[in-house]
């Protein structure tokens, strides 16, 4: 028999049969993305761009509360400190921020020794006011384990937080 004529040669493998022709791709498929794709791509990155943006941008109520709730664990702090070294531990706050003093040798002295303890600033203007059940408007904390509650309201233009201390040494923040 001759050689078959118009008939495709089908190559074969040695005992295994036929060998699998290889598809060609044409060049439309081996382009890229389509359209639709990248639409699509372009708007989950736009979405993701926007909840970064929203969820970056200050928001001065909670960034009140954050400055309360860190005000709150620190006054624990002194109140615990100045249960430790014996001394009357005192808060004071202005405008621009606030500090811990210590009563060493008959004085008030700035808290350096502790870093938890140092000046603050608020960052913000802030103002403060403290309402206690005894009448007095400073924050000092000594060697009694129970002290008279009070309150402390930190205000910002359109915002206000205040702490509240139940005299037994838990500080609660509420708006």
């Amino acid at each position: 028999m001759g050689p078959l004529i118009g008939r495709p040669r089908i190559a074969t493998r040695a005992g295994r049969g036929p060998i699998p022709e290889r598809r060609v791709r044409s060049p439309r498929s081996s382009r890229g993305f389509t359209l639709i794709e990248l639409l699509v791509a372009l708007l989950v990155a736009v979405v993701l761009i926007g909840m970064v943006a929203v969820s970056g941008s200050p928001n001065p109520e909670r960034a009140l509360r954050f400055d309360a709730e860190r005000l709150a664990q620190l006054l624990s702090l002194a109140r615990e400190e100045s249960q430790l070294r014996g001394a009357p531990i005192r808060f004071e706050s202005s405008s621009e921020g606030y500090r811990f003093l210590i009563y060493k040798e008959r004085q008030w002295r700035a808290i350096t020794d502790d870093g938890d303890l140092r000046a603050r600033p608020w960052g913000i203007e802030t103002r403060l006011l403290v309402e206690r059940a005894d009448g007095r408007r400073s924050l000092d904390f000594g060697r009694d384990l129970v002290e008279p509650p009070y309150r402390v309201t930190l205000q910002r233009p359109g915002a206000s937080v205040t702490i509240v201390a139940n005299g037994l040494g838990s500080f609660e923040v509420q708006e």
